[in-house]
């Protein structure tokens, strides 16, 4: 009987370990990402029977994830973590490469899950500079290196920030299509910024063939962003891509963008300065202006 109790026992404890996932808190997640190279975490909460299918599946996928990628597969509960890669919150599945998020946007699909992260181990999106941007696009001449959805951000964004978990699914959804990089606007990439007009960030070009296209539309998922490069782009407004500008040219434009974004300054500053010179030259001809006569003097009479 004691044996029995024992095996039973036994079974309880490992089923118990395996009917759910490891709960981890928002520190020790932030631990995680930051000292392993590939983590797994389902964000979830309370009462959702939606994030009870997520737990299901990936219960079902966790030692097929270990095995081919020896990944760390936790979940989240109520976590603040979420609002940095799913705009609507939970359920959220996102893969964590070397710190990179890629969130998981399909179907419950145990397979599909498995293939799309062990097809993208590494990050989907290119990260373009100033000084590489034109010699890896070719986008002013669209010869040999194919398409490419471009998003310019930048590091004070919050909003572009939030997206980057998106683009990376789109950059694994597309990659048998084109090309999807990022290009930071406020740093290395500001030059390029000016190149397209990138006046606000996120911002997001499609360049093919010689020619753009801007990602106007409201929608920041990643259905709307495959669907624009795929076909969408048709509907957007045709623009031919610029050459590179030269140093003077870009000087130019970027004094220009500079007196544009701070117009209400300029002219503050071009009042103040008006009225200065208003007041110093209404000094001046106080100063200058008509002294008393002296009185006239009296004629000698003869």
């Amino acid at each position: 009987m004691s044996i029995i109790y024992v095996l039973v026992s036994l079974f309880c404890c490992i089923f118990s370990t395996t009917a759910e996932l490891e709960i981890v808190t928002d520190d020790e997640l932030v631990n995680l990402i930051k000292t392993e190279k590939y983590v797994v975490v389902l964000f979830t909460k309370d009462d959702c029977e939606q994030c009870d299918r997520y737990e299901s599946e990936l219960i079902h996928l966790r030692e097929d994830l270990v095995d081919a990628l020896n990944a760390w597969v936790v979940k989240a509960v109520g976590s603040q973590l979420v609002r940095a890669y799913n705009p609507s919150k939970e359920p959220a599945l996102v893969f964590l490469r070397h710190g990179v998020p890629l969130i998981y946007d399909g179907p419950l699909n145990d397979e599909l899950i498995l293939h799309t992260f062990v097809d993208n181990k590494e990050p989907t999106v290119r990260e373009l500079s100033d000084s590489d941007f034109e010699h890896l696009t070719q986008a002013s001449s669209g010869a040999t290196t194919g398409d490419w959805f471009v998003m310019f951000y930048g590091n004070d964004c919050v909003d572009c920030q939030r997206l980057q978990a998106r683009w990376e699914a789109v950059g694994a959804k597309l990659k048998t299509r084109l090309n999807v990089a990022r290009v930071n606007k406020q740093t290395t990439g500001a030059a390029t910024g000016r190149r397209f007009g990138v006046r606000s960030v996120p911002a997001f070009i499609l360049f093919r063939q010689g020619k753009m296209y801007r990602y106007n539309i409201p929608n920041y998922d990643v259905p709307s962003f495959v669907a624009f490069a795929v076909d969408w782009y048709k509907n957007a407004r045709m623009e031919i891509v610029p050459a590179p500008k030269s140093p003077f040219d870009d000087l130019t434009q970027m004094v220009a963008d500079h007196v544009r974004d701070n117009l209400l300054l300029w002219q503050a500053g071009g009042g103040v300065a008006f009225l200065l010179l208003l007041w110093l030259l209404y000094r001046r001809l106080a100063r200058s202006g008509p002294r008393a006569r002296p009185p006239a003097k009296a004629k000698k009479s003869k």
